[in-house]
C-alpha cells in the first residue's frame, strides 16, 4: 500500500527543495522526488576528473534571494559566498582590454580610455539601472495578477500599477525601454564605445539565443541587475565547493523540517482523476499519492510528458507547445594545469577572479547568434570563463585549476537533423581554440574536460533545448504571462497541479524565488 502525502514534489533541484521547506514548515507532508542521483536539479557540484570538482552547469551567485537565504537557514548549514574580487574583464585584442569592477572610479578610469563622454555618462546609466531594478525587485516576491482571475487579481493588478504611478516621467520611460528594446538599442542611446557596450551587453545574451539587437533583451540585460551577494547589490560571486553547496544546505533544511527526498525517482506521469491531481507515477511503477502535485521542471516537459492532454484544454496545450525555450548554451568545465596568461595582460592578478568575457565587440555578438542560426554554432562563439579556484582551492590540487566555460551562441536543435552527440566535441574544440586564442597558453593547459551540449544539457537536467532560464525571458513571457496567460500565478489548469520551477515569475537563475512563491499560494488554496 503506497503512501499519501499532502504535496510531492517532481524534482529536487533549488525551486523544488525552496518550495519543499516553506510547505514543511507550515506542517505539511512534504516528499520531493529527484530523477538524478543527486539534488540539486542544475545547481549541483560534481568530479569531472580525478582531484578536480566544479559547478557543473550553473556557475555563479548572485540571484540567490536573501529572504530565501535567511529563512531556509543556508548560511548555518555551510553555505558561504566569497565575492569575486573584480568585475568583468574583456579581453579586446593582443594589446587591449577593458576592467569594469573596483568600484565607480575605477570603472569610469578605465572607461575613459576609450571614451571620455562615456565615463562621464556611467553614473546616470547606473542610476538609471538601480532605479528601475528598484522598482522590479519589489514585485519579484509578488505573484503575478491573472488576467480575469476575478477581485483578488484585480487587487493584485492595482497594487502593481501602483508602484509603476509612483515614478516620474523619466523613470517610466526607462522601464518602457528596458522592457521592450533591444540591448544594443538601449546602450547605444547611453554610450559610444564599442568596449564598454560590449561589456555590458553580454548581459543581454546570456542564456538568451538572441542577437543583442532584438528586441526585449534589453530585459534579460536588467535580469542579471537584480542579485547581491552578502548584502552587497550588484555583486557577483562563488558559493563555496561550488552550487552544489547550496542546494546540499537547502537540502539539509528540508530533512531537518521533515521533508522526505528520494534519489533516482523518476516521474512518468502524473495521475489526475476527475480533473484534480491525486498523486505521480514513477517510472518504475510505483505509485505516489498525494493531496497537491508540485512540479519543478520546465512547462514543457510537465505538459508535453507527465500530464495528459485530456486533461487540460487543447488551446492550453497549443500555448505551451509554443513556449520559447532554447538558449543556446554550450556548457563546459575544464582542469587546468596553470592559470590562463592573456596577450592583453598576461600576469596574474584579480582579473583572473573576475567573469573573462570573450566577445569584444556587440557586431562580434550578433555575428555569432547570426552564425549559430545558420550553421548551426558560431564560427566565432561568445565565452565566459570563471576561474573559482583562484577564490576556493578546494575545487582543485595545489598549484592547478578548474574553469567554468559558458558559451554561445549554439544552436538548441542542429539544423538539417544533425544530431549535437555528433559535433560536441568538433564544437568544443572551437571553444578551447577561442579563448586560445585570447590566452595562448590555455589549450596546452587543459588537463580534462566536461562537456555538456544543449542536447546533453536536456538528457541530464531537462534544461529543454539547454535552456538554462527554463524558457526566453521575453515579453509575452514574463510576469502574468509566465508561462501561459491566466496561470502565471503557479497555478494550472488542472486543480492541485502546481508549477514552482524557473518557468514561473520571475524567471531564470538560482533565485529560489518561484519556490518561495508557489509555496505561499499552495498554502493559501489550503
Amino acid at each position: 500500500m503506497s503512501k499519501s502525502y499532502d504535496a510531492v514534489i517532481i524534482g529536487g533541484g533549488h525551486n523544488g527543495l525552496v518550495c519543499a521547506c516553506y510547505l514543511a514548515a507550515r506542517g505539511l507532508k512534504v516528499r520531493v522526488l529527484e530523477r538524478r542521483h543527486v539534488v540539486g536539479g542544475a545547481a549541483v557540484t560534481e568530479e569531472f576528473h580525478p582531484g578536480f570538482r566544479n559547478s557543473t552547469a550553473s556557475y555563479t551567485v548572485s540571484l540567490l534571494n536573501p529572504k530565501v537565504i535567511r529563512d531556509l537557514k543556508l548560511a548555518e548549514h555551510g553555505l558561504k559566498v566569497v565575492e569575486r574580487p573584480f568585475g568583468n574583464f574583456l579581453p579586446l585584442n593582443d594589446r587591449e582590454f577593458i576592467k569594469v569592477g573596483g568600484g565607480l572610479a575605477a570603472t569610469q578610469a578605465e572607461v575613459a580610455r576609450f571614451s571620455k563622454r562615456d565615463a562621464e555618462r556611467l553614473p546616470d546609466y547606473y542610476r538609471m539601472l538601480d532605479g528601475v531594478a528598484a522598482v522590479l525587485k519589489d514585485l519579484l516576491l509578488e505573484t503575478p495578477p491573472n488576467v480575469g482571475g476575478g477581485i483578488a487579481d484585480m487587487l493584485q493588478a492595482w497594487k502593481v500599477g501602483k508602484r509603476f504611478k509612483s515614478l516620474d516621467m523619466a523613470a517610466r520611460r526607462d522601464v518602457l525601454d528596458l522592457f521592450t528594446k533591444s540591448a544594443g538599442d538601449v546602450l547605444d542611446y547611453w554610450f559610444e564605445s564599442d568596449p564598454i557596450k560590449a561589456c555590458f551587453g553580454f548581459d543581454g545574451v546570456v542564456g538568451n539565443y538572441a542577437s543583442p539587437y532584438t528586441p526585449g533583451t534589453a530585459y534579460v540585460l536588467l535580469h542579471h541587475v537584480f542579485g547581491e551577494v552578502n548584502g552587497k547589490p550588484g555583486i557577483w560571486g562563488h558559493a563555496v565547493g561550488g552550487m552544489g553547496a547550496i542546494t546540499q544546505a537547502m537540502a539539509r533544511e528540508a530533512v531537518a523540517r521533515g521533508v522526505e527526498i528520494s534519489l533516482d525517482a523518476a516521474v512518468a506521469k502524473v495521475e489526475v482523476s476527475d480533473g484534480k491531481a491525486t498523486g505521480v507515477v514513477l517510472e518504475d511503477g510505483t505509485v505516489i499519492s498525494a493531496k497537491r502535485v508540485v512540479s519543478n521542471l520546465n512547462p514543457k516537459l510537465l505538459f508535453g510528458k507527465l500530464v495528459s492532454g485530456a486533461d487540460t484544454t487543447a488551446e492550453f496545450g497549443q500555448r505551451i507547445e509554443a513556449y520559447k525555450v532554447g538558449s543556446g548554451t554550450f556548457r563546459m568545465n575544464v582542469a587546468l594545469s596553470e592559470l590562463p596568461k592573456f596577450s592583453c595582460l598576461p600576469e596574474a592578478g584579480p582579473h583572473l577572479s573576475s567573469g573573462i568575457i570573450m566577445a569584444p565587440s556587440m557586431r562580434y555578438m550578433e555575428q555569432a547568434f547570426f552564425d549559430a542560426k545558420t550553421f548551426g554554432w558560431s564560427k566565432k562563439p561568445i565565452v565566459e570563463i570563471l576561474i573559482p579556484s583562484t577564490v576556493d582551492d578546494s575545487l582543485a590540487p595545489a598549484g592547478q585549476h578548474v574553469a567554468s566555460l559558458f558559451c554561445q551562441h549554439v544552436a538548441p536543435t542542429l539544423p538539417d537533423g544533425r544530431s549535437w552527440d555528433d559535433y560536441r566535441e568538433e564544437v568544443a574544440d572551437l571553444m578551447v581554440a577561442t579563448v586560445n586564442g585570447f590566452a595562448p597558453n590555455f589549450k596546452a593547459s587543459v588537463i580534462a574536460r566536461q562537456i555538456h551540449s544543449p542536447l546533453d544539457l536536456e538528457r541530464k537536467f531537462g534544461l529543454v533545448g539547454g535552456d538554462i532560464m527554463h524558457g526566453a525571458l521575453t515579453l509575452d513571457q514574463l510576469f502574468s504571462t509566465r508561462p501561459v496567460m491566466g496561470y502565471g500565478d503557479y497555478r494550472t489548469p488542472v486543480k492541485g497541479l502546481y508549477q514552482c520551477g524557473s518557468g514561473t515569475h520571475p524567471g531564470g537563475g538560482v533565485t529560489g524565488i518561484p519556490g518561495h512563491n508557489a509555496a505561499r499560494e499552495i498554502l493559501k488554496d489550503g
